[in-house]
């Protein structure tokens, strides 16, 4: 019996079934709440990515590369052709970033694949009352992936174009003018509009993967609350159909930031 039907049997309800699933387990309150299993899926993640990179950087055989070199080659050579087609210039900082944040938003985005009630079920068993899995069905994950991209973002703008060229920007676009007296004029319509730009950025960024994600995850949840033997069917079509999502979306949010730090590098010669 998994743990959807025996929380009805229970009389709880499919309600109360969602709402335990979508709950954190947590400490503190309000701002300074703090997802513990946001953090520990995370960082368990990471460390994986870090291990796969540390085996293979210690048994690297460039003439006959096999096994899980061989497939992480075969990843680093698709990165490295996105930043070659989307990133004008040479940054070395690019090509590592993106690679790392494709591989780790898609094994964030890969635990949903698991069964829903796999995880809670033996966090329950050790006494832990919540569990969610997938970090990026977060809000504060996704944006916290993309305020770092905009931190960049602006980083990079200033270094590049300088201090006063980033000021230009907010200033002189996107409604150019040779007139002094126009400049002056549209100085406050063109802050407003570069400003909202700017912040649409990051924020349609985290959105959209938590938007995705979070919609897929609940998709898995309502398939659990069917009767086991009806589970099956569009429990593993949806999950094949998953695979191209997950992926999807670790795809889109590393492209957009290949983009947008290449944007980031160029220089107005008008401003």
């Amino acid at each position: 019996m998994t743990e959807s039907h025996h929380s009805a049997a229970n009389g709880t309800g499919a309600v109360e079934y969602i709402q335990h699933h979508l709950t954190n387990l947590s400490i503190g309150e309000g701002f300074w709440t703090i997802h513990l299993d946001v953090l520990f899926f995370s960082i368990l993640l990471a460390a994986i990515i870090i291990g796969m990179a540390k085996k293979v950087g210690s048994n690297l055989d460039p003439d006959n590369p096999k096994g899980l070199q061989n497939f992480l080659e075969i990843i680093l050579e698709f990165v490295e052709r996105q930043v070659k087609e989307a990133f004008a210039g040479y940054n070395p900082l690019i090509g590592p970033l993106a690679l790392t944040l494709f591989m780790w938003i898609f094994l964030m985005n890969a635990l949903d694949l698991l069964p829903v009630d796999l995880l809670p079920l033996i966090a329950k068993w050790l006494g832990i009352p919540y569990l969610k899995v997938v970090p990026t069905t977060n809000l504060d994950t996704t944006l916290g992936f993309a305020g770092s991209v905009f931190a960049l973002i602006i980083f990079y703008n200033i270094k590049i174009k300088g201090p006063v060229g980033f000021i230009k920007m907010y200033l002189f676009h996107p409604f150019p003018a040779h007139n002094l007296f126009v400049k002056i004029l549209l100085m406050p319509i063109n802050f407003l509009m570069t400003l909202i730009e700017e912040v649409a950025k990051p924020v349609s960024m985290g959105l959209r993967l938590f938007g995705n994600m979070f919609a897929g995850e609940l998709i898995f949840i309502l398939i659990a609350l069917l009767p086991w033997w009806i589970q099956w069917l569009p429990g593993g079509a949806w999950a094949i159909f998953h695979i191209l999502i997950i992926t999807l979306q670790a795809f889109i949010f590393m492209l957009l930031t290949i983009v947008y730090l290449s944007i980031a590098h160029q220089v107005d010669e008008e401003h």
